[in-house]
Formats: C-alpha cells, sequence, structure tokens
C-alpha cells in the first residue's frame, strides 16, 4: 500500500490488528495423516512424517520427499470457499462485531485492518476473530516504520526505511524488525505488507519518498532482506512491494494513473532486489509474497495497470521465478482502480489476470465480490487448476500446509 506526501486516510489508519493464527492443528490434521496406531513406536524424519523405529542396528533409508500438504486442504473446501480464500477484506479496527460477522459470513481467506481504531488490536479481539472462520485467518497491517505504521501508538514508533538504511546496519535493522513482528504477532497480526522494495530517490514526503530504503537497488536489497529476516523470525509473514516498481513513478495511485518508465528501464533498476531476492535459489525463495502495484509500464501493459493485467504476472512467474504468494494492492480505495472498474470487477480481473489473493481495505459487501468469482469460475474466465493453484499458495503463506 502506498501512501503520498502526508499521510493518506487509509494507509496513515495506524494501529490495526490482526490474528491470522496459523493454527498448528490444522496442519497436523491434514499433514501426513498423523493418526495414532498400535505397533511399532513411531519416530519423525527430517519431513516430518512418522516412520517406524527401526532400532539401532538398521540401515537409514533416505528421507521421503516432502509431500505436498496443501491438495487435501484446497480438496476439502467448497468451490466458493476457495474462491474466498483469495480475498483479503477490509474491517473496521473499532468493530469487532463487524469484523466477526464479515468473516463469520464470507469465510475469506484474510482481514485488512484500517483506519486509526486500535480495538481489534487489544485484548485478544484478534483471537475471537479468528473464531469466526473454519480456516485460520490471515491478519494483515502495512507496518513499515516511518509514515506508514499501526500500532505506534500502542508499542512505539519505528523510522522510516530510509533513516533505518541510513543509520543503521542490516544486522540492526534485522533486530527492529524482529522486535516490531513480535509485538504485532502479540496483538493477533500474522502477516504484514511490507517492506517495500521500490528503489527511489523521490523527496522524503513523496509517495514512496522515504518509504524507500535507498535509490541504489544493491542497498534496497539487502536491506530489504534484513528486514524480513527479522519479520520472519518475529513470526510474521512478509510481502515485497509495489512490483514491478514504483520508485520512480509519476503520480500516486491513491488519486489517479500511475506511469512508470519503460520495462527495460526497470529490468536495470527498479526489478534489481526482486532479481536478486525472488525465486530458485534466491535468499528470500519461499519465505515472502509479492504485492503488484497499479501501475501503467510502457512494454508491459496497455489498458489496465500491473495489479489487474495478465502481462505482470506472468513477468513475476516467468522472468523472475517466483512461485509464491502475488497479491494485489488495495483494489478498493485507489482511484487508479476506482476510476476504471466497479469492486466486484476490479477484484474478478486480479483473480483472472494471476493474483493469488485480492485486496481492499475498505469494509464493503464481499457476497457480490464471491458472485462475481463464481461466475468467472463457471463462464471458465478462470480455470479450476489455476483456482486451486492460487489457493494452496495462499494457504502456504498462512503457514497452513506445505506445497510439493
Amino acid at each position: 500500500m502506498r501512501v503520498p506526501g502526508r499521510p493518506h486516510p487509509v494507509l496513515r489508519q495506524r494501529r490495526r490488528r490482526s490474528t491470522g493464527l496459523l493454527t498448528a492443528a490444522v496442519v497436523g490434521a491434514l499433514t501426513a495423516g498423523l493418526v495414532a496406531v498400535a505397533g511399532p513406536q513411531l519416530t519423525a524424519n527430517s519431513t516430518g512424517v512418522p516412520q517406524p523405529d527401526a532400532g539401532p542396528d538398521a540401515v537409514q533409508a533416505q528421507p521421503a520427499p516432502d509431500p505436498d500438504t496443501c491438495a487435501p486442504m484446497v480438496a476439502a473446501l467448497s468451490p466458493r470457499d476457495r474462491l474466498a480464500q483469495r480475498l483479503m477484506v477490509g474491517v473496521d479496527a473499532a468493530d469487532p462485531a463487524g469484523a466477526t460477522a464479515i468473516v463469520r459470513d464470507s469465510q475469506v481467506g484474510g482481514v485488512f485492518l484500517g483506519g486509526n481504531a486500535t480495538a481489534l488490536l487489544q485484548d485478544g479481539r484478534l483471537a475471537a476473530l479468528q473464531k469466526a472462520s473454519r480456516t485460520p485467518l490471515a491478519v494483515a497491517v502495512d507496518e513499515e516504520g516511518g509514515r506508514v505504521q499501526r500500532i505506534d501508538e500502542l508499542d512505539g514508533d519505528v523510522p522510516s526505511a530510509r533513516q533505518m538504511a541510513a543509520s543503521d546496519s542490516p544486522e540492526q535493522v534485522t533486530e527492529i524488525a524482529r522486535k516490531r513482528a513480535e509485538q504485532l504477532k502479540a496483538r493477533g497480526v500474522t502477516w504484514n505488507l511490507a517492506p517495500s522494495v521500490d528503489v527511489s530517490d523521490q523527496p522524503r514526503t513523496a509517495v514512496i519518498g522515504d518509504r524507500s530504503f535507498s535509490d541504489a537497488p544493491a542497498t534496497v536489497t539487502r536491506y530489504a532482506a534484513a528486514w524480513v529476516q527479522g519479520q520472519e523470525a518475529g513470526g510474521v509473514f512478509g510481502v515485497l512491494k509495489h512490483f514491478p516498481g514504483h520508485g520512480h513513478s509519476s503520480g500516486d495511485s491513491h488519486k489517479g494513473s500511475v506511469s512508470t518508465p519503460p520495462l527495460e528501464e526497470l529490468r536495470a533498476g527498479d526489478l534489481q532486489p526482486y532479481a536478486d531476492l525472488v525465486g530458485p535459489g534466491k535468499p528470500l525463495d519461499g519465505r515472502v509474497g509479492v504485492m503488484l502495484g497499479h501501475l501503467d509500464v510502457p512494454g508491459l501493459t496497455t489498458d489496465v495497470p500491473t495489479s489487474i493485467a495478465p502481462a505482470a504476472y506472468r513477468l513475476l512467474r516467468e522472468d523472475y521465478r517466483f512461485d509464491g504468494l502475488a497479491m494485489t494492492d488495495d483494489l478498493g480505495a485507489m482511484k487508479a482502480i476506482t476510476d476504471r472498474f466497479g469492486l466486484a470487477e476490479a477484484t474478478t480481473r486480479a483473480l483472472t489476470a494471476g493474483a493469488d489473493m485480492a485486496l481492499f481495505s475498505n469494509v464493503t459487501p464481499v457476497a457480490p465480490l464471491l458472485d462475481a468469482a463464481e461466475k468467472a469460475l463457471a463462464d471458465g474466465r478462470i480455470t479450476a487448476q489455476d483456482n486451486d493453484t492460487a489457493v494452496a499458495r495462499v494457504l502456504a503463506a498462512k503457514g497452513l500446509c506445505r506445497r510439493g
């Protein structure tokens, strides 16, 4: 999510809380059939799958490949519930009862806490919200530090990305991120839609500005990796943003269309952190999600921004070989989208284009969005196979299963 020079009412809505408790019981029940049986004592090999205790003189067999434990979880969901897992919806942090009703009635995959209120972030209310969901929720905020914070009034300030890169070592940033993630987790937050890996030399208060670690791709890469590692150590799932690069854009997607330099220019700089961090063999492979911005990119997009453009998802998947969770930036409160499409159409376009999860921060009826997505699934705009793959990525990002 992005904020202009002065805090945006949605983004600066500080302190929101989330409790996507990644329920180990769900994983255990559906992974590898951990059922008590009579007979030889069971021990666990490196995959976590129980094995008979063959005794000290037995030759140890090679561990079996990790099983795909997401497939049975996906199969257990109804078609509508599978689509619901692909939505992250806004809830009012001042209205715990209303948030509970949204989750109970829609069974969405995640909630995003907006506004300045903190009621949901206190007194264990997010744990109560989790009870309304049959599948554990992802509970998300965008705690970047600086201008974009959600729990600063509850747990203190975190410096902006640019300030951290200027004054702290990567090791110190890892520790800052770890501590913040532990605070978020203690309040029930499970996902943090951060860090920004935008490469930018914009003035501090510009749309990206000091939300960027640096105008040097290598510095952004180094500090973003440090932040994600600390966040992960604190028990919170992170999301890199805003693919393919918002740092040299003109415009603010909260207010209207945003243009970037041509794709080939982005490859030379703005896209370098993704090239260095995600994909097979890279430091954050399998450990982080990616958020696509609402960006018009010459040489990549034509009539729609990247968040709902199939070409942008192909770029991420094929060129950068990213196989983790890909989600949209906010579809509900940014005029780069709302000036062109209604929320139901924008959501369906995002899921059709290749987003695993569509995000909207505003509180809005969910049923029409699911109705539109169901129609797209029935019409073949969303294929059953692609839908199941996306749901598996969502469940895996929540820590509920392991993709084979």
